[in-house]
Protein backbone atom coordinates (compact mmCIF):
# COMPACT_ATOMS: atom_id res chain seq x y z
CA UNK A 1 0.00 0.00 0.00
CA UNK A 2 1.48 2.99 -0.78
CA UNK A 3 1.78 5.79 1.40
CA UNK A 4 1.41 9.57 0.43
CA UNK A 5 4.83 11.63 0.67
CA UNK A 6 4.28 14.85 2.46
CA UNK A 7 5.42 17.72 0.40
CA UNK A 8 8.77 19.28 0.64
CA UNK A 9 8.93 21.48 3.52
CA UNK A 10 9.67 25.11 1.94
CA UNK A 11 12.62 27.30 3.98
CA UNK A 12 10.48 30.33 5.46
CA UNK A 13 12.18 33.83 4.62
CA UNK A 14 13.45 35.74 7.12
CA UNK A 15 11.65 38.06 8.92
CA UNK A 16 13.18 41.43 8.13
CA UNK A 17 12.91 44.05 10.46
CA UNK A 18 13.53 47.87 9.84
CA UNK A 19 13.10 49.30 12.79
CA UNK A 20 10.55 52.58 13.60
CA UNK A 21 9.44 53.80 9.96
CA UNK A 22 9.59 57.98 10.08
CA UNK A 23 7.29 58.21 7.66
CA UNK A 24 4.47 56.43 9.75
CA UNK A 25 1.50 58.43 8.99
CA UNK A 26 -0.96 58.96 12.04
CA UNK A 27 -4.04 56.56 12.61
CA UNK A 28 -7.77 58.21 13.39
CA UNK A 29 -8.19 61.42 15.33
CA UNK A 30 -4.21 62.01 15.76
CA UNK A 31 -4.23 62.14 12.09
CA UNK A 32 -4.78 65.91 11.54
CA UNK A 33 -2.78 66.36 14.81
CA UNK A 34 0.44 64.86 13.03
CA UNK A 35 -0.27 67.07 9.79
CA UNK A 36 -0.27 69.96 11.85
CA UNK A 37 2.62 69.49 13.14
CA UNK A 38 4.68 68.57 10.33
CA UNK A 39 3.00 71.76 8.76
CA UNK A 40 3.62 74.53 10.89
CA UNK A 41 7.30 73.29 11.40
CA UNK A 42 7.49 74.49 7.96
CA UNK A 43 5.18 77.26 7.97
CA UNK A 44 5.87 79.50 10.14
CA UNK A 45 8.45 77.46 12.17
CA UNK A 46 10.88 76.56 8.93
CA UNK A 47 9.93 80.73 7.51
CA UNK A 48 11.03 81.99 10.96
CA UNK A 49 14.10 80.08 11.09
CA UNK A 50 15.64 81.77 7.23
CA UNK A 51 14.38 85.21 8.45
CA UNK A 52 16.22 84.59 11.88
CA UNK A 53 19.19 83.51 10.14
CA UNK A 54 19.84 86.29 7.78
CA UNK A 55 19.08 88.90 10.21
CA UNK A 56 21.64 87.32 12.83
CA UNK A 57 24.04 87.29 9.38
CA UNK A 58 23.97 90.94 9.49
CA UNK A 59 26.21 90.99 12.75
CA UNK A 60 29.14 90.01 10.44
CA UNK A 61 28.62 93.84 9.22
CA UNK A 62 29.22 95.20 12.51
CA UNK A 63 27.24 96.53 15.81
CA UNK A 64 25.52 99.16 13.96
CA UNK A 65 23.97 96.86 11.44
CA UNK A 66 22.73 94.65 13.49
CA UNK A 67 20.87 97.49 15.80
CA UNK A 68 19.55 98.75 12.80
CA UNK A 69 17.92 94.82 11.56
CA UNK A 70 16.62 94.58 15.22
CA UNK A 71 15.24 98.05 15.08
CA UNK A 72 13.79 97.25 12.42
CA UNK A 73 11.89 94.08 13.03
CA UNK A 74 10.78 95.26 16.56
CA UNK A 75 8.88 98.19 14.16
CA UNK A 76 6.70 96.30 12.33
CA UNK A 77 2.97 96.53 12.91
CA UNK A 78 1.36 94.47 15.54
CA UNK A 79 4.65 92.91 16.09
CA UNK A 80 3.86 91.39 19.23
CA UNK A 81 0.71 89.52 17.99
CA UNK A 82 2.89 88.55 15.49
CA UNK A 83 5.72 86.66 17.60
CA UNK A 84 2.68 84.95 19.68
CA UNK A 85 0.70 83.93 16.27
CA UNK A 86 3.65 83.18 14.15
CA UNK A 87 6.18 81.93 16.39
CA UNK A 88 5.88 81.29 20.11
CA UNK A 89 2.32 79.00 19.88
CA UNK A 90 3.53 77.35 16.92
CA UNK A 91 6.68 76.77 18.74
CA UNK A 92 4.84 75.63 21.50
CA UNK A 93 2.66 73.00 19.57
CA UNK A 94 5.24 72.00 17.65
CA UNK A 95 7.72 70.94 20.49
CA UNK A 96 4.86 69.43 23.04
CA UNK A 97 3.41 67.37 20.18
CA UNK A 98 6.68 66.14 19.09
CA UNK A 99 7.63 64.85 22.68
CA UNK A 100 3.96 63.14 22.87
CA UNK A 101 5.08 61.59 19.79
CA UNK A 102 8.59 60.12 20.95
CA UNK A 103 7.07 59.24 24.14
CA UNK A 104 4.81 56.80 21.95
CA UNK A 105 6.89 55.80 19.38
CA UNK A 106 10.17 53.06 19.78
CA UNK A 107 13.32 53.83 17.97
CA UNK A 108 15.08 49.96 18.60
CA UNK A 109 18.82 51.34 17.63
CA UNK A 110 20.06 48.27 19.64
CA UNK A 111 18.77 46.04 18.36
CA UNK A 112 17.86 47.12 14.60
CA UNK A 113 20.39 49.96 13.99
CA UNK A 114 19.25 50.70 10.71
CA UNK A 115 19.35 54.67 9.18
CA UNK A 116 15.44 55.09 9.64
CA UNK A 117 16.06 54.13 13.71
CA UNK A 118 19.20 56.54 13.88
CA UNK A 119 17.83 59.37 12.07
CA UNK A 120 14.16 58.65 13.99
CA UNK A 121 16.31 59.43 17.13
CA UNK A 122 18.63 62.21 15.81
CA UNK A 123 15.65 64.01 15.20
CA UNK A 124 13.64 63.51 18.57
CA UNK A 125 16.96 64.63 20.45
CA UNK A 126 17.79 67.97 18.17
CA UNK A 127 14.60 69.06 18.61
CA UNK A 128 14.47 68.65 22.34
CA UNK A 129 17.92 70.49 22.20
CA UNK A 130 16.13 73.41 20.13
CA UNK A 131 13.19 73.73 22.39
CA UNK A 132 15.45 74.22 25.45
CA UNK A 133 17.94 76.51 23.47
CA UNK A 134 14.94 78.99 22.34
CA UNK A 135 13.47 78.81 25.79
CA UNK A 136 16.24 80.15 27.28
CA UNK A 137 17.20 82.09 24.55
CA UNK A 138 13.95 84.27 24.95
CA UNK A 139 13.87 84.63 28.02
CA UNK A 140 17.65 85.95 28.43
CA UNK A 141 17.28 87.93 25.74
CA UNK A 142 13.79 89.33 26.04
CA UNK A 143 13.33 89.37 29.55
CA UNK A 144 16.65 89.70 31.92
CA UNK A 145 18.75 92.96 31.83
CA UNK A 146 18.34 95.27 28.67
CA UNK A 147 14.97 95.08 27.11
CA UNK A 148 16.36 94.62 23.52
CA UNK A 149 13.07 96.09 22.24
CA UNK A 150 13.40 99.37 24.12
CA UNK A 151 17.26 99.61 22.89
CA UNK A 152 17.87 97.63 19.65
CA UNK A 153 21.65 99.42 19.13
CA UNK A 154 22.42 97.41 22.51
CA UNK A 155 21.80 93.97 21.21
CA UNK A 156 25.01 93.26 19.53
CA UNK A 157 26.22 93.93 23.00
CA UNK A 158 24.48 91.91 24.83
CA UNK A 159 24.69 89.04 22.65
CA UNK A 160 28.76 89.59 22.57
CA UNK A 161 28.60 89.44 25.92
CA UNK A 162 26.70 86.27 26.69
CA UNK A 163 28.85 84.82 24.19
CA UNK A 164 31.99 85.52 25.96
CA UNK A 165 31.24 82.64 28.66
CA UNK A 166 32.69 79.71 27.43
CA UNK A 167 29.84 77.44 28.55
CA UNK A 168 27.32 79.90 26.44
CA UNK A 169 29.67 79.84 23.20
CA UNK A 170 29.46 76.24 23.87
CA UNK A 171 25.66 75.90 24.16
CA UNK A 172 25.21 77.71 21.07
CA UNK A 173 27.07 76.46 18.64
CA UNK A 174 25.63 72.95 19.34
CA UNK A 175 22.23 74.52 19.77
CA UNK A 176 23.22 75.94 16.16
CA UNK A 177 23.86 72.54 14.56
CA UNK A 178 21.00 70.35 16.11
CA UNK A 179 18.36 73.25 14.80
CA UNK A 180 20.09 73.38 11.15
CA UNK A 181 19.95 69.38 11.47
CA UNK A 182 16.43 69.09 13.19
CA UNK A 183 14.65 71.44 10.20
CA UNK A 184 16.62 70.18 7.19
CA UNK A 185 15.87 66.71 7.94
CA UNK A 186 12.44 67.99 8.92
CA UNK A 187 11.72 69.24 5.32
CA UNK A 188 13.02 66.09 4.22
CA UNK A 189 9.97 64.36 6.06
CA UNK A 190 7.53 66.78 5.17
CA UNK A 191 8.20 66.31 1.43
CA UNK A 192 7.78 62.76 2.00
CA UNK A 193 4.99 63.02 4.30
CA UNK A 194 3.14 64.96 1.80
CA UNK A 195 3.48 63.86 -1.26
CA UNK A 196 5.89 66.22 -2.64
CA UNK A 197 8.70 63.47 -3.08
CA UNK A 198 6.85 59.78 -4.18
CA UNK A 199 8.82 57.39 -4.43
CA UNK A 200 12.30 56.53 -3.15
CA UNK A 201 14.04 57.77 -5.76
CA UNK A 202 13.06 60.94 -5.69
CA UNK A 203 13.34 60.46 -2.11
CA UNK A 204 16.63 60.25 -1.93
CA UNK A 205 17.45 62.83 -4.50
CA UNK A 206 15.99 65.25 -2.26
CA UNK A 207 17.67 64.27 0.54
CA UNK A 208 21.02 65.37 -1.26
CA UNK A 209 18.91 68.91 -1.13
CA UNK A 210 18.47 68.81 2.42
CA UNK A 211 21.98 67.66 3.25
CA UNK A 212 23.23 70.91 1.20
CA UNK A 213 20.45 73.21 3.00
CA UNK A 214 21.43 72.26 6.58
CA UNK A 215 25.25 72.45 5.73
CA UNK A 216 24.48 75.76 4.16
CA UNK A 217 21.81 77.15 7.43
CA UNK A 218 24.89 75.80 9.84
CA UNK A 219 27.54 77.50 8.29
CA UNK A 220 25.90 80.93 8.22
CA UNK A 221 24.62 80.37 11.76
CA UNK A 222 28.44 79.56 13.23
CA UNK A 223 29.41 82.46 11.35
CA UNK A 224 27.52 84.65 12.86
CA UNK A 225 28.30 83.31 16.07
CA UNK A 226 32.01 84.50 15.29
CA UNK A 227 30.70 87.52 14.43
CA UNK A 228 29.67 88.07 17.91
CA UNK A 229 33.01 86.55 19.63
CA UNK A 230 35.44 87.71 17.12
CA UNK A 231 34.54 91.59 16.90
CA UNK A 232 35.69 91.90 20.74
CA UNK A 233 36.61 95.55 20.06
CA UNK A 234 33.33 96.92 19.28
CA UNK A 235 31.92 99.09 21.52
CA UNK A 236 28.57 101.18 21.49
Amino acid sequence: MATAQSPAATPQRPIVRSGVKPLRAGEGSSFLWHKLHSLLGIIPLGAFLLEHMLSNFEALKGPIAYGEQVRFLNSLPMVRVLEWVFIFLPILYHACYGVWIWLRGKSNIVYYPWAGNWLYVAQRYTGLIAFAYILQHVIRQRFMGVSLPEHPMEAFAKVQQELANPWMLAVYVIAMIAICWHFSYGVWLFAAKWGITPGTRARKRFGYVCVALGLGLAIMGLWSIWAFVGNSASSF
